[in-house]
């Protein structure tokens, strides 16, 4: 004898996609769904679909049913990289070892806020321009202190240009320009 009586459609169109997705990121498996809906495997996954869920794999759901704590942990730890680092979901994705969605979802869960691309590229501008001057202003005492540029250009690894644009950024006093290697004359001899 069948454990699920057939479920007529009148009450099979009441268990919507949106539902099932619900029921299933908090955690349910697609079989205990099936078994509270009694809708079959194939329609729940249909339905699923529908609703454009992300399926999880087995291990996805024990981990998230195992260790609720940890999950919140992880969860928390995304939203400071997120909101403190300025990290984008696809490097918390890379760090939680989930998907762009799966880690959104967990931001989402500990309470944070997406950005928009636009914020997020505001955010990381303003970071660099303060790593920048940062740079510049340990240039500007290394320069200070007899370093050459040719020398911090080297140490850094980068254009002798870069250099002499950092140490102006940092309002740095210049010496007088060398010419290095031999002297040349040029008047000509009669």
């Amino acid at each position: 004898m069948n454990p699920h009586p057939p479920v007529t459609s009148d009450a099979s169109e009441a268990v919507t996609p949106e539902s099932l997705r619900t029921q299933y990121e908090s955690g349910a498996t697609v079989e205990e769904l099936v078994a509270t809906s009694g809708l079959s495997y194939g329609t729940v996954l249909n339905r699923l679909h529908d609703a454009g869920t992300e399926m999880r794999t087995s291990w996805q759901t024990r981990r998230l049913r195992q260790n609720p704590q940890a999950r919140r942990r992880l969860a928390a730890r995304l939203r400071t990289l997120y909101e403190q680092h300025g990290a984008t979901l696809t490097e918390l994705a890379a760090a939680a070892g989930e998907t762009r969605r799966g880690a959104r979802r967990l931001l989402l869960e500990a309470g944070g806020t997406v950005r928009t691309t636009q914020q997020s590229l505001r955010m990381r501008a303003v970071a660099r321009a303060a790593e920048r001057h940062k740079l510049a202003l340990s240039l500007r005492a290394r320069y200070e202190a007899g370093a050459t540029v040719p020398d911090l250009a080297r140490e850094h690894s980068y254009s002798v240009a870069t250099v002499y644009r950092l140490l102006h950024q940092a309002d740095t006093r210049m010496r007088p320009h060398h010419h290095h290697g031999p002297a040349r004359d040029m008047r000509k001899r009669p």
